[in-house]
């Protein structure tokens, strides 16, 4: 699980790194609406507080002040503007993203605060990361965050702009899958039958497990249309994009993380047993799944509990809901999550059979000519 919270942390701290570069700004003009909308970055000059109010047709306090800023860069830096905040407080001194909204039509400026700067902290958390990575993972961490590096560029510069384009994210899910096992498999474990072992192992859960989601997730009649995000994007591409594609792509990319642990895990379990005795490929099996099976429990647990996690805010807002808890599940939003619970999980507990069956047979072989086999009958 270490490597999972690695990979998602990394993947983060990534993603904000790239796409959200501290020194620039952007605009764009949406002809729909006729704004100007540009992010820059902006230290707070004096910062006075105006107290809590209500927020009209609500009972939620918010606290609101009065922000007179320096812009730091883009078209507009050095500029001094003062505008009220009733979003996150900032203290004077404070680096925050500001964003400026201009009316084509009347000139109209609006300005507000977009995001405190969280950069630096995530950029210190990275490097932590990577000190102990290196400290306590070694050659082998090392090679783990390469692997990891390597998948985050083939999901940005593969995934990403096909499913963009347009194509199946299906098949483009799928496909990807399959390259980020084998990169990362021989890129942190290295070249050998164990890998391979497990690899094909992982191919396999994913192609069984991609089939039985393809046909959930059109038996219960999902959309793909879940959040604000999903709509805005399907608006923006002008529906070219496949929703309910995205769905099963979100699910098959989301489950490479667990089955790396778990895939690893079989196929150096089944190597030791056969390095440890003179075991008949049966009894290997055996021993192995009884491993796997330990696995199994703490892993879908594991898997669930991160899922429920991050849903907390949805299952508090459903609380406040007077709709009864049958209705709550069967709605598309919660029946989505509960379908990739159940789908990861799925595939989790048929990668230890398929991979623990596949190296029995892969790394017999390797071990009755290396002069330690089985003195059975091979079974």
């Amino acid at each position: 699980m270490k490597n999972i919270l690695a990979r998602r942390i990394l993947f983060c701290l990534l993603f904000v790194s790239i796409f959200v570069v501290p020194t620039t700004s952007r605009a764009q003009t949406q002809d729909q609406i006729q704004e100007t909308d540009t992010l820059a970055r902006a230290r707070v000059i004096t910062a006075v507080s105006e107290g809590a109010a209500l927020v009209p047709g609500t009972n939620v306090t918010s606290t609101k002040q009065t922000l007179t800023v320096e812009i730091l860069d883009g078209t507009e830096k050095s500029k001094i503007v003062t505008f009220e905040n009733d979003y996150t407080q900032l203290t004077v001194g404070e680096i925050f993203y500001i964003r400026h909204i201009t009316s084509v039509n009347d000139g109209t400026d609006r300005w507000s605060v977009a995001d405190p700067y969280r950069l630096p902290v995530l950029f210190g958390l990275a490097l932590i990361f990577v000190v102990l990575l290196f400290v306590f993972g070694g050659i082998q961490g090392i090679r783990g965050l390469l692997s990891l590096l390597g998948s985050i560029v083939i999901i940005f510069y593969l995934l990403i702009p096909n499913i963009y384009a347009g194509h199946s994210p299906i098949l483009i899910a799928l496909g990807i899958s399959a390259l980020i096992i084998i990169l990362g498999s021989y890129l942190t474990h290295g070249i050998s039958r164990t890998t391979t072992s497990a690899m094909v192992g992982m191919i396999v859960t994913v192609i069984i497990t991609g089939l039985g989601t393809y046909g959930v997730i059109h038996i219960a009649h999902l959309s793909g249309f879940t959040s604000e995000t999903n709509v805005y994007l399907n608006f923006d591409t002008n529906g070219r994009i496949n929703m309910l594609g995205l769905l099963f792509g979100g699910i098959m990319i989301g489950l490479l993380g667990v089955l790396y642990d778990i895939a690893i895990g079989q196929a150096v379990a089944v190597e030791e047993l056969f390095l440890a005795g003179h075991y008949t490929r049966a009894q290997v099996y055996a021993r192995a799944m009884r491993i796997g099976r330990e696995h199994i429990g703490a892993l879908v647990n594991t898997l669930a509990i991160a899922y429920v996690g991050t849903s907390l805010p949805l299952m508090l807002l459903f609380k406040e809901s007077t709709a009864g808890v049958g209705f709550i599940i069967n709605s598309e939003i919660f029946a989505t999550e509960i379908i990739r619970i159940l789908m990861g999980s799925i595939g989790l507990v048929l990668a230890v059979p398929i991979t623990t069956l596949i190296a029995s047979y892969a790394l017999q072989k390797v071990h009755r000519s290396s002069g330690i086999h089985s003195h059975g009958n091979g079974q």
